[in-house]
């Protein structure tokens, strides 16, 4: 019998070749993928991991709002993964005080979120950790603190060009959002800079529109995304690229002004807190354990930027959304105002104690605000155990301050605003589980700066104003996440009050 032999053609031969090495590799990778993915012995349960995302959520819906859903399936500590990025989530008040104060030293560090670390690469004050985080952390506290007294002098004499503003608007309808950002980020002006801007001063606004729209796309979809597949993302267009493009713009202002304070520094005035820093580096010198240098200057600035513009502000617009809304609210302010402090004086912060009413109603306005509602990340620089579970050293926490803000076991009407979950026989009642600031070690070193301003722009704009919404108009809480939890666009009027 005639034995005949079939060959492949060598082209088909190659082709085949490629296709079952990508079949091979392809699996190969799933398989890795599926064994780091698993949780580790004695690890936080969680929902399913599936290959290559992780975690599966809906992404159309708000992260916080996802991950109270999924406490109310696994309990309050649960473990999520978004690509590459694993977070161990903590809710309720006594869990997140265990890990944040009972553990503050084992949760003292930030994790290496992808997009962060591209624009701060390790430096100034929220991406970095170890002695360059506890140098810069103890110079800040100490600067702000030795510049203190100033404060409440800068945000008083802010708040006069915030209040002519909105006279300027005739009781018609404006939107306040870039008035309230320009008045808040006049302060951080001056005090990192020595100097404040006018509010239609064109350079200033872009500087704004380029730090809200950076924040915004950071804490977008795009943002997420890039965190949990930066080493895919990194070679992808997309609206995300913007954030470089912001940021180098923002950076060159900021070297500018860091150029222009080295022509001028006075060795003998305190200054500003680049004119600190700069003497700082000076008198560091040649000290090779010394993180006091001008790339750090320049992030660390940067960092009060981002941090000390947004959040208040933020805060401001709430409480004026919320004043709107609550009319009655808003009248018994406006009554203790005239009773504390008049209609001629400007508002100081020695009046904030006779004044329990309005400062329950700007607790609130945090409360309900919720304004960072998953707090900013921490991670374990040692192995701890949260609840009996184990938690690796490296592990990202991600701490629920929605879940405290909104607990029903802690609050009477956790979805109401009222201003009596922080009153008791007419007298400002703290609480225990108000956690606006965050806790522990890496809680928020602006807090007193952030108060104050609070304070005296809310109330020397209610001293002054009446804030409604505009006729045919319904307000509502509608939000947008950008790295705060800020309300969408709207309009007010501010009818003045003489």
């Amino acid at each position: 019998a005639n034995m005949e032999f079939h060959f492949w053609p060598i082209s088909q031969l190659g082709k085949l070749n490629v296709s079952v090495l990508l079949v091979v590799l392809v699996v190969f990778l799933l398989i890795i993928d599926f064994v780091r993915k698993r949780r580790p012995k004695n690890f936080p349960p969680g929902p399913q991991l599936f290959p290559l995302v992780g975690t599966v959520v809906d992404l159309r819906q708000p992260l916080h709002l996802e991950m109270q859903k999924l406490t109310a399936r696994y309990g309050n500590i649960f473990s999520v993964q978004f690509g590459g990025l694993t977070f161990v989530v903590v809710s309720g008040y006594q869990m997140v005080r265990e890990a944040l104060v009972h553990q503050a030293e084992i949760f003292a560090d930030r994790p290496h979120i992808p997009l962060l670390q591209e624009i701060f690469r390790g430096f100034g004050l929220i991406s970095s950790n170890g002695h360059i985080w506890r140098q810069q952390r103890k110079f800040v506290s100490a600067t702000l603190k030795s510049i203190a007294v100033s404060f409440e002098s800068k945000v008083q004499e802010e708040s006069r060009y915030l209040v002519e503003a909105m006279e300027e608007e005739k009781g018609q309808p404006f939107d306040p959002h870039y008035k309230i950002n320009s008045a808040v980020s006049n302060i951080i002006c001056s005090i990192t800079f020595g100097n404040r801007f006018d509010y239609h001063d064109s350079n200033f606004q872009e500087l704004l529109h380029l730090l809200a729209e950076t924040l915004l796309l950071i804490g977008s979809f795009w943002g997420q995304l890039y965190n949990a597949f930066p080493l895919i993302m990194r070679w992808l267009p997309g609206p995300f690229r913007k954030i470089f493009r912001h940021w180098d713009k923002l950076q060159r202002f900021v070297r500018g002004v860091i150029a222009k304070h080295k022509e001028d520094l006075d060795q003998s005035d305190l200054g500003d807190y680049i004119d600190c820093y700069l003497k700082e580096i000076e008198k560091f010198k040649g000290d090779t354990n010394s993180y006091f240098h001008e790339e750090n200057l320049l992030c660390s600035t940067l960092d009060l930027f981002l941090t000390g513009t947004e959040t208040t502000a933020t805060a401001i617009r709430w409480a004026l959304l919320y004043m709107a809304m609550y009319p009655n609210i808003q009248e018994k302010v406006q009554l203790e105002i005239d009773a504390v402090i008049g209609q001629c004086r400007q508002p100081t912060m020695e009046d904030k104690e006779r004044m329990p009413y309005t400062n329950a109603v700007l607790s609130e306005v945090l409360r309900m605000g919720n304004i960072v509602p998953l707090g900013v990340p921490r991670m374990s620089t040692n192995d701890t155990t949260l609840a009996g579970f184990h938690v690796p050293k490296g592990t990202t926490l991600m701490t629920s301050l929605t879940s405290i803000m909104f607990d029903k076991n802690v609050w009477e009407t956790p979805d109401t605003f009222n201003p009596e979950h922080f009153l008791e026989n007419g007298q400002y009642r703290r609480r225990e589980a108000f956690l606006p600031f965050s806790a522990g070690k890496r809680a928020c070193p602006g807090e007193q700066l952030a108060r104050t301003e609070l304070f005296i722009f809310f109330t020397a704009l209610l001293q002054k104003f009446t804030f409604q919404a505009p006729s045919a108009t319904v307000l509502s809480f509608a939000f947008t996440l950008s790295l705060t939890r800020c309300p969408k666009p709207f309009q007010l009027c501010a009818l003045p009050r003489c």
